[in-house]
């Protein structure tokens, strides 16, 4: 029951994420609970140009990619939820790059989501 506890979380999450920057970019004075400094702050990588790598938002891929994952799992196709989740985990690792590197930001949620992507692909 691991695979459908964690699409959950990341959905959990990932609705925080969109909440945040759909507020965030209404309310430049918005202030989350996930910003505890300059350098420590989800809003800054949600509103950054990596925040929208698709053209889409990270977090509406995320929710849509979570339910994915829970619906896949109650019909038992591992094989393929361990393909998305190598994809996510790759993606992850990419958008942690340049979270931390690029950035020098530290993304509480994100990095919450890229823990959450990474045990997918390890439950399988």
């Amino acid at each position: 029951m691991t695979i459908p506890i964690l699409a959950i979380i990341g959905l959990l999450l990932s609705l925080y994420a969109l909440y945040v920057k759909t507020k965030a970019e209404k309310n430049k004075k918005y202030k989350p609970l996930c910003d505890i400094s300059e350098n420590i702050s989800c809003t800054k990588a949600f509103l950054s140009k990596e925040g929208s790598l698709t053209g889409f938002p990270n977090p509406l891929i995320g929710i849509f990619y979570y339910v994915i994952i829970f619906s896949l799992f109650y019909i038992k196709q591992n094989q393929i939820i361990f393909y998305f989740s190598f994809i996510a985990a790759l993606g992850s690792l990419y958008l942690a790059y340049l979270s931390y590197i690029k950035q020098k930001n530290f993304c509480l949620v994100c990095t919450g989501i890229y823990v959450v992507n990474i045990l997918l692909m390890v439950s399988i």
